[in-house]
């Protein structure tokens, strides 16, 4: 209970921080909880594996489309109000899910999800961005810590439950439910005070032209290499990752033979490993000069883990594995977002997380892109393309510890130096 003391007494004492965590918690627990709805949804009108891995694609390309504007928006507007925008527009969508009751009314599904990651591509870098603007420097870390463990113990529980709550309750009223949570999050945001370093009039004036914005944000992050080397943490990993996890849900149908409840334990393990995978990054890895060598390490890691998981076919055995995948994944997603919102400013962060979310899905859209496809055309069975995967993911890793190690030691050694 010691151990934990830090992080209470954040939350405790930080109340603007504890408003806006609670805000994710609420929101994050909708996310998941309605997740496998819509799976289910999809499955009830459509037999095709390649369906079910487009609404996957669906999510991470409308995030990596409309995520350069997000971050304008991000750094130009108030995030507070946007998220309370973003919150109640989400409820909006999710409502609309309701309308699906036939394979005609199918294309509804993937507009309305759409629309609600568009929105999510702007509440995210606004989230993430006002994390720094609500903690003291001294608090930043234990406050990254909160939020990526809370991500992952409501994804646990959320996921969890919505495989029982689809089965039990129907899909119209999880998606009901997962609606009324954005609701509680906007309540949340609107008691909160999120300060914000505002552009200057001529900043607001020179960008009014959002791709003028835009182009600002991506030469200010390619200048400085030491930003681009953990914003590029996320993209390398979910290149392989994002397939792996939508191989899950093949695995529990028809590996497992489990369904809904397969996929959920298998989702669960997902998100205790990635609640476990930064508080022992906090106790371990203190030195924040080794964090971009770690990350390349952890990338490793989790391609060995799921190798394992290609190769057995026992739930206890992936269950196991799968948790120590997503603890190095959520070492290495805590470490980067800690570095990028240290090493740059208020009114480019917004940008800056935009970008990371760009290249994050891109990687993750193409990955179930290619995953599905050789599903769908009987190229590779199930379990050699998780080893595949996993393998690669592991050369991705060595290539980083190669590659981008070796220059962030030379910053750090020109940073000992100033």
């Amino acid at each position: 209970m010691q151990s934990l003391k830090p992080y209470l007494q954040l939350i405790k004492q930080n109340r603007n921080y504890r408003l806006l965590w609670l805000s994710q918690a609420v929101s994050n627990f909708g996310d998941w909880f309605g997740l496998l709805a819509l799976y289910a949804v999809i499955a009830r009108y459509s037999d095709s594996e390649l369906l079910l891995g487009l609404i996957i694609v669906v999510k991470m390309l409308s995030l990596a489309f409309f995520s350069p504007f997000a971050g304008y928006l991000a750094d130009r507007f108030n995030r507070r109000h946007l998220m309370i925008f973003c919150d109640v527009a989400r409820a909006a969508a999710l409502a609309g899910l309701l309308l699906v009751q036939s394979a005609e009314t199918l294309w509804l599904a993937y507009v309305l999800t759409a629309i609600q990651m568009m929105l999510s591509a702007v509440f995210e870098p606004a989230k993430t961005s006002s994390i720094p603007n609500v903690t003291s420097e001294a608090e930043l870390v234990n406050a990254n810590v909160i939020s990526t463990a809370t991500w992952s113990i409501i994804f646990t529980s959320g996921m969890a439950i919505g495989g029982f709550a689809t089965e039990w309750l129907g899909t119209d009223m999880v998606f009901i439910l997962d609606a009324l949570s954005y609701i509680v999050s906007a309540l949340f945001l609107y008691r909160a005070i999120i300060p914000q370093q505002e552009q200057t009039a001529e900043e607001k004036h020179r960008t009014r032209n959002p791709f003028t914005g835009i182009k600002e944000g991506a030469s200010y992050l390619i200048r400085n290499r030491h930003i681009l080397r953990p914003s590029l943490a996320k993209g390398t990993s979910t290149m392989f990752l994002g397939g792996l996890v939508y191989l899950l849900i093949i695995v529990s149908e028809d590996v497992l033979k489990m369904g809904s409840i397969g996929l959920g334990l298998l989702y669960a393990a997902r998100g205790i490993g990635t609640g476990i995978g930064p508080v022992m990054g906090r106790r371990f890895f203190k030195k924040e000069q080794d964090w971009v060598m770690i990350m390349g390490a952890c990338i490793f890691v989790a391609g060995a883990m799921y190798t394992v998981v290609g190769w057995s076919s026992s739930i206890v055995v992936m269950i196991l594995f799968v948790l120590l995948a997503h603890a190095a994944s959520g070492a290495n997603w805590v470490m980067s977002t800690i570095l990028l919102q240290k090493r740059t400013v208020d009114t480019f962060r917004g940008r800056i997380f935009s970008t990371e979310w760009l290249l994050f899905t891109i990687g993750n859209s193409i990955s179930v892109t290619i995953a599905a496809l050789i599903l769908e055309f009987e190229i590779i069975p199930i379990k050699p393309l998780i080893m595949i995967y996993g393998g690669m993911m592991m050369v991705a890793g060595l290539s980083w510890t190669f590659y981008i190690t070796p220059r962030e030691n030379d910053y750090q050694e020109t940073q000992a130096t100033l």
